[in-house]
């Protein structure tokens, strides 16, 4: 216990860190978003224009530690600004459209490529030398090797283009289908994301499958699974409750730090398939000088890593009996 409530304190001065750091950023760039959006207008704008624009768009002229106060209260508030590529459209409701599309597709593809490559690398340690280790090994190794947006452009061609088999571009079917929770909608969302999901699947998975081997060949040399095997249990059992309970730790961690970039999305999945998501828009917005939307989408991206951060820690409490008693 006494462990977690250290960890929470350092994850409350890290996230107002990342508040601080968040809102700092956009000041320090010259000019801001009503100036941005101006010069697109060429100059036919008047100043009472450019005010009115200002306040729709929050822009203050107080001090940088007034507008700091402002920036604190607004996020409590939950009022992250307004989007300019969006319409002058709230910022939260723009993440709120987006950020689903992001944690279902990379989510999921996550969670599946860490099931599959976790348990393939405690397969082909368990039978060395066997065909399975002599295949997988390489297989996946070369896999590792091959550019993420490449494999995206292979899969789609061949996938997508040549055999018709998925659909090119886009989240769902934008002419025949409303968005919603009908039947229709969600089997047509789930159509389209088979082939960005598949990508990340395949891109991904080999990562997996060769950390965990290589923990767990350390891991299996390790006294207390001679020990084990000395005591004359079986296999299976000293494979997973000895070895492969303490080999995932390393896993574990970069899993949860996974979870966390989970937020940001698959940038360039979501370029690649023109998938909707907080990765495509976050580009827009960098793009657009959109500086509201990219407060709003950093901000959710630190929270969700420092989230994922914690629940690595806790899952270390749960899985390791050293940290509970603090090394001793």
């Amino acid at each position: 216990m006494r462990h977690l409530l250290r960890r929470i304190s350092f994850y409350l001065v890290a996230l107002w860190a990342s508040v601080t750091v968040n809102f700092l950023v956009p000041h320090l760039v010259p000019g801001d978003p009503a100036q941005v959006f101006m010069s697109r207008m060429r100059g036919h704008a008047s100043p009472q224009m450019l005010r009115a624009l200002e306040a729709s768009l929050g822009v203050s002229h107080d001090p940088l530690l007034v507008q700091y106060g402002q920036y604190l209260n607004n996020l409590l508030h939950g009022n992250l600004g307004v989007s300019i590529i969006y319409s002058f459209e709230p910022v939260t409701q723009v993440l709120g459209q987006d950020l689903p599309w992001t944690l279902v597709l990379v989510g999921m593809s996550l969670v599946i490529s860490f099931i599959i490559g976790t348990i393939l690398g405690v397969i082909v340690v368990w039978r060395r030398g066997s065909f399975s280790d002599a295949f997988f090994t390489p297989f996946f190794a070369f896999i590792s090797a091959i550019p993420y947006f490449w494999l995206a452009l292979v899969l789609l061609y061949v996938l997508g283009s040549q055999l018709n088999w998925f659909p090119l571009h886009g989240g769902y079917d934008v002419d025949n289908v409303e968005p919603g929770w009908s039947f229709d909608f969600i089997m047509s969302a789930a159509q389209y994301s088979i082939l960005p999901a598949l990508t990340i699947v395949i891109g991904s998975i080999s990562g997996w499958m060769l950390g965990m081997r290589n923990a767990m060949i350390t891991t299996l040399s390790e006294d207390y699974v001679l020990m084990a095997e000395a005591k004359g249990l079986k296999q299976g059992r000293i494979m997973y409750m000895y070895a492969a309970r303490n080999a995932i730790l390393p896993n574990i961690t970069a899993f949860a730090l996974s979870l966390g970039f989970v937020v940001s999305g698959s940038l360039l999945t979501e370029i690649v398939f023109s998938y909707p998501g907080i990765g495509l828009a976050t580009l827009q917005a960098v793009n657009s000088h959109d500086y509201a939307l990219l407060q709003g989408a950093f901000l959710v991206i630190s929270v969700a890593v420092l989230a994922a951060n914690f629940l690595a820690d806790f899952l270390y409490t749960l899985l390791d009996p050293r940290v509970r008693l603090g090394g001793q």
